[in-house]
C-alpha cells in the first residue's frame, strides 16, 4: 500500500486515542459548517479505516468487509496521504464525496453491529428496518440505462439480493452526498442550517424537487454475472428507478436529522402526483 495511511483500525492505546481525536474534530467541523450529524453521532470514532492513494478512474470508494475508506490524495491534509484534511478546506464536491462515503459507513456499522443501539439511535433501527423493506420492494425488479449516454433506453433486471442492497446503498448514498453539495451551494441567507426553516428552506427544496424530476437520485449496481460484469463493471439504474420520495423522507429524518416539520413541508410542496406504492412480499402475494 505505498504510503497511504490507515487512520483507524488502532491497535495501540495511541492509536485509538488519535483516532477518538480524529473524529471528534470531524464532529466539531461538520457542526459548525452546519452539515448532517445524526448519522456521524451513532459511528464508533475507530470504526472506519481512512486510506488515501491518487485515484484516477473513480472518486473515492468504500469496501464493507474491512471497513475501509479509500479517498483520493486531495482529500488528505496537505495532500500528503496521511489524514483528512479540515472540512472547511474541502471544496463543496469534495463534501458531497466525503459524505457519501460515510454514508455506506454508516450503512455497513448498521449490518455488522452486534449490540442493540441505545435510545438516542433508534432512529438507525427505522432507517435499517426501511432500507430491508426497499431492498424487496424497489430493488429487485429495477429499470436500468444499459448506455449511461442513452438515459431513454431501458431494459429490466431482476436483482440478486447482493445487486439490490448495492443498488439500494449506492442510490441511497447519492442523495446523501447531493443532500450536503445543495446545503452547501445554497446562495445563503442565514448563518443557520438550511433545514432550520426559514426562507432558505423554500430555496433548497425548490432544488430538491427540481433534482427529482432531472431524475438525478439515481444509484448503480455491479452485476454479479462474470458474463454481464464483462460487458459493463456497473449498471446505473433508469431515471424510472430513482430513488423515491418516501424513501427520500426516511433518510432525511433517521439518518440526516430534519426536522419533522421541514419534511413535512417538502412533502406538501410535491403533492400526492409524488406518492409511490411499496409493497412488501406478503403484501403482493396476498
Amino acid at each position: 500500500m505505498s504510503d497511504a495511511f490507515v487512520e483507524a483500525a488502532p491497535q495501540s492505546h495511541q492509536e485509538r486515542k488519535s483516532a477518538h481525536q480524529s473524529w471528534a474534530r470531524l464532529l466539531a467541523e461538520a457542526e459548525r459548517l452546519h452539515l448532517p450529524m445524526k448519522f456521524l453521532l451513532v459511528l464508533p470514532p475507530d470504526f472506519i479505516n481512512f486510506e488515501f492513494d491518487e485515484l484516477r478512474t473513480y472518486a473515492a470508494e468504500y469496501h464493507p468487509g474491512e471497513h475501509r475508506m479509500l479517498l483520493n490524495r486531495s482529500l488528505s491534509l496537505n495532500a500528503a496521504g496521511r489524514v483528512l484534511k479540515p472540512l472547511g478546506g474541502m471544496t463543496h464536491k469534495e463534501l458531497e464525496v466525503l459524505y457519501h462515503e460515510l454514508f455506506h459507513a454508516y450503512m455497513d456499522y448498521l449490518m455488522v453491529r452486534g449490540v442493540p443501539l441505545g435510545e438516542p439511535e433508534r432512529g438507525s433501527d427505522v432507517l435499517l428496518r426501511a432500507a430491508k423493506e426497499y431492498q424487496v420492494c424497489r430493488y429487485g425488479e429495477v429499470m436500468i440505462a444499459p448506455i449511461v449516454q442513452r438515459m431513454d433506453d431501458v431494459e429490466s433486471r431482476y436483482l440478486t439480493e447482493t445487486e439490490s442492497w448495492e443498488a439500494l446503498n449506492e442510490t441511497w448514498a447519492v442523495f446523501v452526498g447531493w443532500v450536503v453539495w445543495s446545503q452547501l451551494e445554497l446562495p445563503r441567507q442565514t448563518g443557520e442550517s438550511v433545514f432550520h426553516g426559514g426562507q432558505d428552506a423554500h430555496q433548497w427544496i425548490l432544488r430538491f424537487k427540481r433534482a427529482f424530476e432531472n431524475g438525478e437520485f439515481r444509484g448503480y449496481y455491479v452485476p454479479e454475472e462474470p458474463g454481464e460484469r464483462r460487458l459493463a463493471q456497473k449498471r446505473y439504474l433508469a431515471k424510472s428507478a430513482q430513488l423515491s420520495l418516501e424513501e427520500a423522507f426516511v433518510i432525511m429524518e433517521q439518518a440526516l436529522g430534519f426536522s419533522n416539520d421541514f419534511v413535512k413541508m417538502a412533502d406538501v410542496s410535491f403533492g400526492p402526483a409524488w406518492r409511490s406504492t411499496c409493497l412488501t412480499g406478503k403484501e403482493r402475494v396476498n
